[in-house]
């Protein structure tokens, strides 16, 4: 019956949508601007034979109104009760105890509206929502001993009635409300019995864990994950149960409790873990054959920025083998605030992420300045939305262009220029050297002279490891662009500093990039030689470092992060194609050859640029000197531009002679 009023109301709807142009009953009101009669008849008709599949059939009024009824039943239920268990021992009449029960129901109604118990979510019914029923309840009781000798006007009523009323009503409503929740648990958990559910155990018993396991429990779209139990290192949570899961043994176990359950999936639950554990964790699990993730740290989920239906997966980042760099904020926010800054090359990885940092500082005003359209378009658009209240101005400039480059500082009283506008792809710069010199090395000119004639307070410009002993033309032009910049510096004047670190993870054109691309395709992974290594540091750790070492300068210094040890590049492929949930036989590697310009092993400094001194955590500084400003003009002044080759040569011959000054 029910599906034959469906498709009536299907065929009044196309009906009407047929004629909905005419000017007949099925015209749109003018005045009321509402759906047409028979349209709307046709939605009402169609819906009808939908109700019972409605699985939002309930609102929260209908909800509300079930609650009253429950506990209003309840109520008149243990009045009863405990009169017909008491009668023979208390003599009280009908009337007696309709007028008790009269009593507590309208004073439970009061409490329930001020404690909202009506109001609260019962498939969510916890300790919380059972302490408000019990202060209701016992505020009823308390009150009852108050009132009922004026209300009955006799000596007869009994203090047993009331009491065991109480112990009643309590345990009546608080059974409704976790019914109410152990049968939307059931039928979550029947849905899901639906779907083909992933055996998964959850690595860490603690609170990410039970927060974990609780809203599975309680969603409705956890994507088919079927929790068979927790490990745990504590030997005092093995064979203990958590949210109703046990505790199966420790992480050494897992080999045989993948088996055992045939474990499909296992989630890492513990988000303070240190690095060193997760790649104990990742040696024991990468032979399994499991798919693997983790969940991120309470905060997050506490914020609403987790779902058990995007658990995020574990990244290269968390292996490192080093934690992330800490900036001294008090200090940042002190040179920041207020204050009138540009970024240059701001549409790039590193320029995007320091306007990001930069802005949480509340400067005065942001200038991105940047040479690609759509890069500052984009940038723009992205902080404008994070940060409404910041001023923003984009600017579309080539550092280049030293007339443009001036109008800029003429127009704006800059406190703070960070320099991150550069040309950074090795291979790519080794094929056109005239435009990586143009970029690299007279656009720093540009900007930095600039900086100094305006008199800005501080300039830091971004620089690389692979300025230190440069074999390609990328190397040598950041070397030469940083002994520019540094020589610029004068007592009294604009602050130059320059800071060097390594690879960008995440940046554009990163190895980690390409062999996610890579893994997608179902490989090879390309990598230049089996042998190579390189530093490693995120984008918001390197970008950090650069507005740190700017608040660190007192002028020519170059700050080098301590990065830890450096990662030998095959073995990142590795993890990579681990992480994915292959086996590393299932995805080739293979070597291509070196590339133009490119070293086996990369350095911060040179032996000459080691300074011991730490001056602030992980940072340290270089002191570079090289070649001063009259022999770089010199040089500058007598390259010749008809021969690239020559050029290269030149470039890097010169940059390699300024390290041995």
């Amino acid at each position: 019956m029910r599906k034959h009023i469906e498709e009536l109301g299907k065929i009044v709807r196309r009906f009407a949508l047929a004629n909905l142009r005419s000017k007949s009953v099925f015209t749109k009101s003018k005045s009321s601007g509402q759906l047409p009669g028979a349209f709307s008849f046709a939605l009402r008709v169609e819906n009808c034979g939908r109700f019972k599949y409605n699985k939002r059939m309930l609102t929260r009024k209908m909800k509300i109104a079930i609650l009253f009824l429950v506990d209003s039943a309840v109520i008149l239920f243990a009045n009863f009760a405990s009169y017909l268990f008491l009668k023979q021992w208390i003599s009280v009449s009908y009337g007696t105890v309709f007028k008790t029960f009269m009593v507590s129901w309208v004073l439970y109604l009061v409490f329930a509206h001020f404690l909202k118990i009506f109001k609260r979510i019962n498939r969510y019914t916890n300790l919380r929502e059972m302490t408000a029923i019990t202060v209701a309840t016992t505020g009823v009781a308390i009150l009852e001993f108050c009132i009922l000798p004026f209300v009955i006007q006799s000596s007869v009523y009994s203090i047993r009635l009331v009491f065991l009323t109480y112990l009643i009503t309590t345990f009546g409503v608080i059974a409704s409300r976790l019914v109410w929740r152990l049968i939307i648990e059931y039928r979550i958990r029947f849905n899901l019995d639906k779907r083909i559910a992933k055996p998964t155990i959850v690595i860490g018993a603690g609170k990410s864990g039970q927060l974990l396991a609780e809203t599975l429990k309680k969603s409705n779209e956890n994507s088919g994950i079927q929790i068979v139990g927790f490990v745990d290192d504590d030997p005092d949570k093995v064979n203990t149960y958590l949210q109703g899961y046990n505790v199966l043994g420790t992480i050494a176990e897992l080999p045989l409790l993948v088996d055992e359950y045939n474990v499909q999936m296992v989630t890492i639950a513990i988000p303070s873990l240190s690095e060193r554990e997760y790649s104990r964790i990742m040696d024991i699990l990468t032979p399994l054959n499991v798919v693997i993730n983790s969940i991120p740290a309470i905060e997050d989920m506490a914020n609403g920025r987790f779902s058990v239906s995007r658990l995020k997966e574990i990244d290269i980042v968390d292996l490192l083998g080093r934690a992330e760099v800490k900036l001294d904020h008090t200090t940042i926010a002190e040179q920041i605030t207020g204050k009138t800054i540009m970024v240059t090359g701001a549409g790039g990885s590193i320029g995007g992420e320091i306007c990001r940092q930069v802005l949480r500082f509340t400067p005065k005003e942001l200038v991105l300045l940047g040479h690609g359209e759509n890069s500052i378009y984009e940038i723009n658009r992205e902080l404008r939305t994070k940060f409404p209240n910041a001023k923003l101005t984009p600017i579309i400039c080539d550092v280049q262009e030293r007339d443009h480059l001036e109008r800029v500082f003429s127009k704006y009283d800059f406190d703070i220029v960070y320099h991150a506008a550069a040309h950074k792809h090795v291979p790519m710069m080794e094929a056109n050297p005239y435009e990586a010199f143009y970029n690299n090395v007279i656009g720093t000119k540009n900007v930095a002279e600039l900086a100094k004639e305006y008199d800005v307070k501080n300039f830091v410009m971004v620089s690389t490891d692979k300025a230190v002993n440069p074999p390609n033309v990328m190397g040598a032009t950041k070397r030469i662009a940083e002994m520019i910049v540094t020589n610029l510096n004068e007592e009294g004047k604009t602050k130059f500093n320059a800071t060097r670190f390594g690879n960008v993870l995440g940046s554009r054109g990163s190895v980690v990039l390409l062999f996610k691309e890579q893994i997608a395709k179902g490989g090879p992974l390309t990598i230049t030689d089996m042998n190579m290594t390189r530093y490693f540091m995120t984008i918001p750790e390197a970008s950090g470092l650069v507005i740190q070492s700017g608040a660190l300068a007192r002028g020519g210094e170059i700050f080098i992060l301590d990065m830890g040890e450096p990662v030998k590049i095959y073995d990142l492929a590795k993890k990579m194609i681990r992480l994915s949930g292959f086996q590393e036989n299932e995805i080739d590697i293979i070597e291509t050859g070196n590339r133009g310009g490119e070293k086996l092993y990369e350095e911060l400094l040179v032996d000459k640029e080691k300074n011991p001194k730490q001056v602030f955590e992980k940072i340290f500084l270089g002191n570079v000197n090289g070649f001063n400003a009259d022999v770089i003009d010199e040089f500058i002044n007598t390259l010749k531009f008809d021969d690239e080759a020559e050029f290269a040569r030149r470039l890097v011959n010169f940059a390699n002679l300024s390290s041995q000054q």
